[in-house]
C-alpha cells in the first residue's frame, strides 16, 4: 500500500507545478524573444544602409545627367524625374523596412508565446 502524501508535500508540488514552473518557462521565453530582437537589429541597419546607398547612387546619377543637359528645360526635366522616382523609391523602402520590422516583431512575440 502506498504511503499517503503529507499535506505540505502536496502543497509544495502544487506550488511548483502551478507557479514556479510556469514562471520559469515564461522567463525562458522572454529571454529567447529578447535574443531574437537583438539578433534582428543588424538586419534593419543593413537594410537602411542599402537604401541610403541606392538613394545616393541615384542622386549622383541625376546630378551627372544634369551637368550634361543642353538647357534649363532639360535640367528641370531631369530634376522632376529624379524627384518622382525618389518619391516612389522612398515609399518602397519604407514599406520594406516596415515589413521587416513587422516580421521581426511577429517572430519575437511568437517566441514569447512559446511558438517557435
Amino acid at each position: 500500500m502506498a504511503t499517503p502524501k503529507k499535506p505540505t508535500s502536496k502543497v509544495r508540488e502544487t506550488i511548483q507545478e502551478k507557479l514556479v514552473e510556469p514562471a520559469k518557462q515564461a522567463g525562458e521565453r522572454a529571454r529567447a524573444s529578447g535574443a531574437k530582437l537583438a539578433e534582428s537589429g543588424p538586419a534593419i541597419g543593413s537594410k537602411i544602409i542599402d537604401h541610403a546607398e541606392a538613394n545616393t547612387r541615384e542622386a549622383f546619377a541625376a546630378m551627372r545627367a544634369a551637368t550634361k543637359a543642353k538647357d534649363l528645360t532639360e535640367v528641370m526635366k531631369i530634376q522632376g524625374d529624379f524627384l518622382r522616382e525618389q518619391g516612389a523609391r522612398s515609399m518602397t523602402q519604407a514599406r520594406e523596412i516596415g515589413e521587416l520590422i513587422l516580421s521581426i516583431g511577429k517572430d519575437a512575440v511568437g517566441t514569447l508565446r512559446g511558438k517557435e
